[in-house]
């Protein structure tokens, strides 16, 4: 299991877990951005990480991509 932010550019990955405020992971789930959902990994920026989650795309800060586990 590794962070989000340390997965490879262009792989797929099913979401083991995720920590954070309430109010981000409201966010995120509404964007369907939760455990066992398959994301894919478009480009890792700086301090980013660019995901595409069934035909949304979403820019994560790293601190956020942190707490997620695929």
């Amino acid at each position: 299991m590794q962070a989000l932010s340390n997965a490879k550019a262009g792989e797929s990955y099913t979401i083991k877990w995720m920590l954070g405020l309430t109010e981000v992971l409201d966010f995120l789930h509404s964007r369907h951005v939760k455990e066992g959902t398959t994301v894919r990994v478009i480009q890792r920026c700086r301090e980013s990480v660019i995901i595409e989650v069934q035909d949304v795309r979403l820019a994560l800060g790293g601190e956020i991509a942190d707490r997620i586990k695929v």
